[in-house]
């Protein structure tokens, strides 16, 4: 560590990185008076006292320098590069499915529908034991092991054989990998006859289109009214975003606009007759939104557009594009700060560590922001206004136009600790897994829900387990999470079988953010 940090301070001082306009390599000048990074690689490489990695020492020392200069800038490497584009691209070639890991085996949760593995018959609560001639069960398989070998070129043969429920000798299967789509719209439902509800986890590459496509089929099913949400949204291409937020603007309004020391400022407008254009719309956020989740709420804040509601966002006012290297690896550059039309820029201040800028949160807990709006303050210097006359903030992420803070409630704190464990998501997993054709009878998550009852045998199974990794509670507490614990239970048990929108529909009731959006439309009705 010391010889990296002496690297880095040496090319700190003394050298430049230059960007090849033309082929976007990252290339050093050579010659003259100084030291260059080339040459005190060089030196090292000649008169170190000890071998040296020479990859891995320019590899961190580059991770370093541009860690050093933001947050969001970084160096990605060769063998992770494909891996990190693929959630922002739309789409990878795979066998399609969403599994975990489960007592060292892959566990199925859901086939893709029309995927290649839905097509041969592969099953939820399915276990992958090999693949090909490699033994994966009990074998300590990683994420991202199990990926490396389910990945694969289009059109490509996997063959696995996997363990079903109820079934004695092993299943043989043959997948024919095929385009697989990560889509960014989670789920698009109606909640009412009047109000649509689109959860968006990401921006790539085909968010747009994917947004386009839901508002059509909820308008077509009657929705006058939409909720969008935002909520741990991490962001993705500012492109997507410009176009979701263009679909619910009038033309010529100012959407977003960038600029930075080698970048001219850019505006960009609205452009087309957007299919949302003059019916409600509200937008839920809170601190997992970010980047371009904040360009999108910011720019209906600032037109007067829609209502604004949740907790402040994370702080992300940082472009970044993408330059390859001759290493196959990649720079992530922050390039320009984009500003939001009324021209705040939404960033949060950054000192200190990287990992003190991501887990900023925790100060808005220790503050007391979560609890209670009263407890954020905003400098004069930091005031926007909107045409609508609307009072704005900018320097820390978009502050919401209704707060609903989190409830701060000392009765849950047991219930809350338990669940935080995952202990309440790995049983309700479990019990998923072992009664799953019981549960598919049910028919839907709807009656499922209205049918299916959570039994004290359950709920004392569940404290059972809780005990078991040293969690204890008082009478008080075990009633206050038994109220608790069985909305939450059938919500992920309906997810595990009858797939995501069914954990939102059973949920709804306990979340409060989409229930202040609720209320709020219905004033507005």
């Amino acid at each position: 560590m010391p010889i990296i940090y002496s690297v880095i301070l040496v090319i700190g001082v003394l050298f430049g990185i230059y960007i090849s306009q033309s082929n976007g390599i990252v290339t050093a000048p050579k010659g003259g008076d100084n030291l260059f990074i080339d040459d005190i690689f060089s030196l090292i490489e000649r008169e170190y006292v000890d071998t040296v990695d020479m990859n891995e020492l320019q590899e961190k020392a580059l991770a370093n320098i541009l860690e050093s200069m933001d947050p969001h800038s970084e160096y990605i490497k060769p063998e992770i590069l494909d891996e990190v584009n693929d959630n922002l691209h739309g789409s990878f070639h795979g066998i399609g499915v969403s599994f975990r890991i489960e007592k060292d085996t892959i566990t199925i949760i859901n086939t893709i529908k029309g995927g290649p593995s839905e097509k041969v018959g592969i099953l939820a609560g399915d276990r992958i034991v090999y693949v090909g001639d490699s033994l994966v069960a009990g074998t300590k398989v990683t994420n991202k092991t199990a990926m490396s070998l389910l990945k694969g070129p289009k059109k490509t043969k996997v063959d696995v054989k996997v363990k079903r429920r109820g079934v004695e000798e092993l299943l043989d299967f043959s997948i024919t990998r095929d385009v697989i789509p990560t889509n960014s719209v989670d789920v698009a439902y109606m909640i009412d006859d009047n109000i649509g509800f689109i959860k968006m986890t990401k921006f790539s590459a085909t968010t747009h289109k994917e947004f386009v496509d839901a508002l059509k089929r909820l308008k077509g099913e009657g929705m006058t009214q939409l909720i969008l949400d935002l909520r741990g949204n991490t962001g993705g291409y500012l492109g997507e975003a410009v176009g979701v937020v263009d679909e619910m603007l009038a033309d010529n309004n100012l959407i977003v606009y960038t600029q930075g020391e080698h970048r001219d400022r850019s505006y960009i407008f609205s452009r087309h007759r957007g299919l949302w254009e003059n019916n409600d719309v509200v937008v839920l956020i809170d601190e997992g939104s970010a980047s371009a989740s904040e360009i999108v709420a910011g720019a209906l804040q600032d037109n007067d557009r829609g209502t604004i509601i949740g907790r402040r966002s994370f702080g992300k006012g940082l472009v970044q594009e993408q330059f390859d290297l001759a290493d196959n690896g990649a720079v992530r550059l922050t390039v320009a700060r984009y500003y939001t039309p009324t021209g705040r820029c939404i960033q949060k201040p950054f000192s200190g560590t990287k990992e003190e800028y991501l887990i900023e949160e925790l100060t808005r807990y220790e503050t007391g922001e979560m609890f209670n709006a009263d407890s954020i303050h905003f400098a004069d210097s930091l005031k926007y206004v909107t045409p609508g006359g609307k009072i704005v903030y900018g320097g820390g992420g978009i502050m919401p136009d209704i707060y609903v803070p989190l409830e701060n409630d000392s009765s849950r704190y047991f219930f809350n600790k338990m669940a935080n464990s995952g202990i309440l998501f790995q049983y309700a997993f479990d019990y998923a897994d072992s009664h799953r054709k019981e549960i598919m009878r049910y028919g839907d998550a709807k009656k499922f829900n209205e049918d299916f009852v959570f039994t004290d045998a359950m709920f004392n199974e569940l404290m059972r387990r809780t005990e078991e990794k040293k969690i204890y509670g008082t009478a008080e507490d075990k009633a206050k999470a038994r109220e608790l614990t069985e909305p939450l239970f059938k919500a992920y048990v309906a997810r595990d079988v009858f797939g995501d929108e069914a954990f939102y529909l059973l949920y709804q009731p306990m979340d409060d953010i989409l229930q202040k959006a609720i209320e709020q439309l219905t004033i507005n009705n």
